[in-house]
Formats: C-alpha cells, sequence, structure tokens
C-alpha cells in the first residue's frame, strides 16, 4: 500500500489537484482512499457529486459505535472518501480533530478492511504542527509533495513545509518528493519555483497548468477527470497519477 500525503497553502487548489489525482488513479485501475484532513472538510466533496459527506469528528458527535460505513463513503468511480473534520471555528485545536480522526480510522482498521492500493492525505499546509503534521510525524505517509504557485506565499508555506518534513526525515519518517506546480499564470512562474527548488533542494515533480476546464468541473460537483475524461487537462492529472505511482 502506498502512503503519500499532500500538502500546500490554504487556496492553492490543493484539494482540486488532490481529487483529481484520485479520480485519475481510479481510472487507471488502482483502489483508491482519500482522506481529507482539513477543518472545511471540502477535500472530497467533488468525487461525491460536490455533496460534503459526514465528518469523522461530527459522527463522533452524534454517536458512539460507529462503523466505516458511517465516515467513508464511495465516490467517483470507487474512490474511498473521508473527512476528518474539525471543531466549531474558534473553539479547540483542528490539529486535535486530525489525530483523533486518525486514530479512530486505526481503531476501525480502515486500511485493513478496504486494502487500498494508495491512500492520499490531503492537509492543509500553512502551518505544519499538532495535528497537521500526524500524516508524516506518525508514519501514515511515507512520500510528501507540496502543491504551490509562484505567488509568494504560497511558496513561502512550501518553504515551511519542506523544512517540516526535513525534519522528520532525519527521524526515519516520510520524505518530500518534490513539489506539484499548480500554475497561477504569474509573471516567470516556472523560474520563480525552480528558484525556490534550489533553495530547499527538491524539484518540480510535475507542472499543472492553468484552465478554465477545472473551474467549469468544480461548477458541476467534479473533477476534471469525471467531466472532461478525454481532455488534454485531465491527461496532465493522469501523467502525475502514473509519475506518483512509479517513484
Amino acid at each position: 500500500m502506498k502512503k503519500i500525503a499532500i500538502y500546500g497553502k490554504g487556496g492553492i487548489g490543493k484539494s482540486t489537484t488532490v481529487s483529481n489525482l484520485s479520480a485519475a488513479l481510479s481510472t487507471l485501475g488502482y483502489k483508491v482512499m482519500q482522506v481529507g484532513c482539513d477543518p472545511k472538510a471540502d477535500s472530497t466533496k467533488n468525487l461525491m457529486k460536490g455533496a460534503f459527506i459526514p465528518t469523522v469528528l461530527d459522527v463522533l458527535k452524534g454517536k458512539e459505535d460507529i462503523e466505516l460505513e458511517d465516515i467513508i463513503f464511495e465516490g467517483y468511480n470507487g474512490v474511498l472518501c473521508a473527512e476528518a473534520g474539525g471543531p466549531t471555528p474558534g473553539i479547540g485545536c483542528a490539529g486535535r480533530g486530525i489525530i483523533t480522526a486518525f486514530e479512530k480510522l486505526e481503531e476501525l482498521e480502515a486500511f485493513e478492511n478496504y486494502n487500498p492500493d494508495i491512500v492520499i492525505y490531503d492537509v492543509l499546509g500553512d502551518v505544519v504542527c499538532g495535528g497537521f503534521a500526524m500524516p508524516i510525524r506518525n508514519q501514515y505517509a511515507n512520500e510528501v509533495y507540496i502543491v504551490t504557485s509562484g505567488e509568494m506565499m504560497s511558496m513561502y508555506a512550501a518553504s515551511n513545509i519542506s523544512s517540516a518534513v526535513k525534519q522528520f526525515k532525519s527521524k526515519g519518517y516520510a520524505k518530500l518528493k518534490g513539489l506539484i506546480l499548480n500554475a497561477k499564470n504569474v509573471e516567470n512562474e516556472v523560474n520563480l519555483v525552480e528558484r525556490l527548488c534550489t533553495e530547499i533542494d527538491t524539484n518540480i515533480f510535475h507542472y499543472i497548468p492553468r484552465n478554465p476546464l477545472v473551474q467549469e468541473a468544480e461548477n458541476d460537483g467534479k473533477t476534471v477527470v469525471e467531466a472532461f475524461k478525454e481532455s488534454e487537462m485531465s491527461n496532465i492529472y493522469i501523467d502525475l497519477a502514473k509519475k506518483i505511482m512509479e517513484e
């Protein structure tokens, strides 16, 4: 079972990238599980026809004896979807919510029961502390990818995430495999991100161009891979999926 974590600054298009990656992997014949690790709980909605699924934390608040079917839902092309969820805004710690959700998935033996080929953790990466570091700190993931653009704050976040991953790598945990450049059409964008790669000793693992089909698909609650299967943009996500499975 391959286990990867994808980090990135909020609003950079990380969840869009992850859901399209999951859809692409499923079309290649892999059994995929996607775990959203953001209090907004919107990681999997484009795999669920635009619907928000119940989060692990919300289900735990409502009942004591929960089963896997209460927190894991089948989305597009069989992709298994789960959302950790978070506390009410302003109350509680979002990171602690992720820890609770992970512990429950482990307790219910989610991975043993579903036996996915790949698990993808979609993690908010503005900060890498507490529960947000859980996927790499507790060896839930072996590989880390960071989604960034050429925007300054996105690259700043990528640099911080890289530093955190390197701290954990020294302890034998997950390692950074590269940056996924989700283009925003910033001037000299590729050069800017290449310079960042030099600074943090990594590479541009994959380039995703800006394309209106992405927004068009999301407006319909779908991924590009589902909505525009034969498009060039869909093939870009499929190429990303192939590269990740070959690593």
